[in-house]
């Protein structure tokens, strides 16, 4: 098998995209924070000394997004045109925070990392306002959740019991 990230002597590169024709791609991705009930309480009452947990998360997750390229080796820079970070308790599990990041670029490449990674910068983000309140804070289920443009076309997640994507 070859692998497009490296080269004949195994060297990692970039992969070349700039013969690819340019389409709308969208990715949507998920990370689930799973907190105290109080320390939840606290984030929707306002009670958290750091001040406004959901809304600082929500702008970490764009700038994170944006910043993908900065973050994770070989990902290509792109000219991204939207970025939305979105939060559910209803159909998370309980004393959870469902995050998802929906990207969208018309781009040469997919914007899976730069959802993948919105998701959890914003996941991150509240750990680090929260920790202060919960030491038990745990991050998990980071995935990817719904993908479309490009030659491998759209892929879905299995979306029983996740709620309604913002698509």
């Amino acid at each position: 098998m070859k692998f497009n990230h490296f080269d004949e002597c195994g060297h990692a590169i970039m992969v070349d995209v700039s013969a690819k024709q340019p389409g709308l791609r969208t990715a949507i991705a998920a990370a689930e924070v799973q907190l105290s009930t109080e320390t939840l309480k606290a984030i929707f009452s306002g009670g958290v000394a750091k001040g406004d947990v959901l809304g600082v998360a929500r702008l970490a997750g764009i700038m994170g997004a944006k910043r993908t390229p900065d973050l994770i080796p070989l990902s290509h820079p792109l000219a991204i045109h939207n970025v939305s970070v979105d939060f559910e308790t209803d159909d998370a599990p309980p004393g959870a925070i469902r995050i998802l990041c929906t990207v969208r670029a018309f781009e040469r490449t997919g914007v899976e990392m730069e959802a993948m990674t919105g998701a959890t910068l914003a996941a991150l983000t509240i750990y680090d306002m929260c920790k202060g309140n919960d030491k038990s804070i745990t991050i998990s289920k980071i995935r990817l959740l719904f993908k479309d443009g490009g030659k491998s076309g759209t892929y879905r997640y299995n979306l029983d019991n996740l709620g309604t994507l913002p698509l």
